[in-house]
């Protein structure tokens, strides 16, 4: 699965909840809270002060090497 900033973070969480302690990692700590559920990987950094092409790269690694 390839991500982009654009994808919704409940979404990802629901195609693989494996991702949750890396957006933990990078300062999501409200992966609960009803508002993250319909925000985009890019809105939620943009909030939380994170670069979200690092994070989206990061994603996406983690990503490729559980094919």
């Amino acid at each position: 699965m390839q991500i982009t900033k654009d994808i919704v973070i409940g979404e990802l969480l629901m195609k693989d909840p494996s991702v949750a302690p890396l957006l933990m990692n990078a300062g999501m700590h409200c992966l609960g809270c009803p508002a993250s559920q319909g925000e985009s990987i890019e809105l939620a950094c943009m909030v939380h002060g994170i670069d979200a092409d690092a994070l989206v790269d990061e994603l996406n690694e983690y990503l490729a090497s559980k094919e």
